[in-house]
């Protein structure tokens, strides 16, 4: 979804399916932690908002986002975890490490998703700068985290 100048948290939020009785792994990591910290917020509070219990979203953090695709298999292989959002923030650096770790973060969320058979949510920001992470975790261009928790409901669905 492009972000030019929208607010990523203004989503459809017709038909969400009733999640109620669904349980949601929130996986957060450690580093860029303002930024994690804010997508975590959103993430929680939009699961609330449309119905899911507290006692049903267990969240856990890893150290950094490359480890949350082993922290995404240990939540999916769990029979009662009904989704997984992952969380995270790598930020462009001066080094092709951001390109290494982006690509692998991404494709391992998505062989666990596939694996599991259940939603694993790719709620990672890649921005150039800090500045753009903050627009993308409760600024101008919304909360992903609100976006990544609206996508696990949806995903339900299925």
């Amino acid at each position: 979804m492009s972000s030019a100048n929208k607010n990523l948290s203004e989503f459809q939020t017709i038909e969400l399916p009733e999640i109620q009785h669904k349980k949601f792994a929130i996986l957060v990591s450690e580093w860029n932690v303002e930024v994690t910290n804010a997508l975590y917020s959103g993430a929680y509070e939009t699961l609330l908002k449309h119905g899911a219990q507290e006692k049903n979203i267990i969240t856990q953090t890893v150290p950094g986002s490359f480890e949350l695709t082993l922290g995404a298999q240990k939540m999916a292989q769990k029979p009662e975890v009904d989704a997984v959002i992952c969380l995270g923030c790598v930020i462009q650096g001066e080094t092709k490490h951001f390109d290494f770790i982006c690509h692998a973060v991404a494709q391992g969320i998505t062989d666990v998703s596939i694996k599991f058979n259940k939603p694993v949510i790719f709620g990672v920001l890649t921005p150039n700068t800090q500045e753009q992470a903050m627009d993308r975790a409760g600024g101008k261009h919304g909360n992903k985290g609100d976006e990544a928790a609206i996508t696990a409901i949806k995903m339900l669905a299925f």
